[in-house]
């Protein structure tokens, strides 16, 4: 018997001890979600090239096995509780914010026009001030803010938590005293 024979056994082998689908393809149970296959704790049918090259080497799926399912299902549990405890905690963030207000100062003409903007950052660098740590990218504004006065912002925190900020866009200090002399 050749090499090649020998390896083509071998092989053969390695993809009978896999379960096979109603399509003749590998059964695997995903340890993970991937991409255009399938959420974690589902069981997919791939091509064997697929499961062995790929799935399998990277830790991505595993063999169908009930104490797999099991273990997959405690790993699902743990995280719906973690997102739980998660959502809580944005739920009071979102309470605090919408009881938060934050004053910024900006350069201002006689008009109340200012010379440069507010946006997003300057919002988040003042709520850091007060220990409420965001990203610029949960700050939704409708465009920068241009002139002095009060402004509603909308805070996006997760897909279904969203609340509003008080903004207060005054004058700099050092401005109010040049308009006083």
């Amino acid at each position: 018997m050749s090499k090649t024979q020998v390896r083509k056994q071998v092989r053969r082998a390695e993809y009978s001890r896999l379960p096979r689908g109603k399509n003749k393809g590998i059964q695997l149970l995903l340890i993970q979600s991937v991409q255009d296959l399938g959420r974690q704790g589902e069981v997919v049918e791939v091509k064997p090239g697929y499961a062995n090259n790929y799935l399998l080497p990277q830790g991505l799926a595993t063999v169908v096995t009930e104490h797999h399912k099991r273990m997959v299902d405690k790993h699902k549990a743990r995280l719906v509780e973690i997102e739980k405890s998660r959502l809580a905690d944005l739920r009071g963030l979102a309470d605090v914010l919408a009881k938060q207000s934050v004053t910024i100062e900006a350069n201002a003409n006689d008009e109340g026009h200012l010379y440069g903007s507010v946006g997003a950052p300057e919002i988040v660098a003042a709520l850091k001030q007060n220990d409420i740590h965001l990203v610029a990218q949960q700050i939704r504004l409708e465009g920068p803010l241009r002139e002095l006065g009060l402004y509603t912002v909308k805070v996006h925190l997760h897909q279904d938590i969203e609340t509003e900020l008080k903004v207060w866009v005054v004058p700099t200090a050092v401005e109010d005293a040049q308009i006083k002399r």
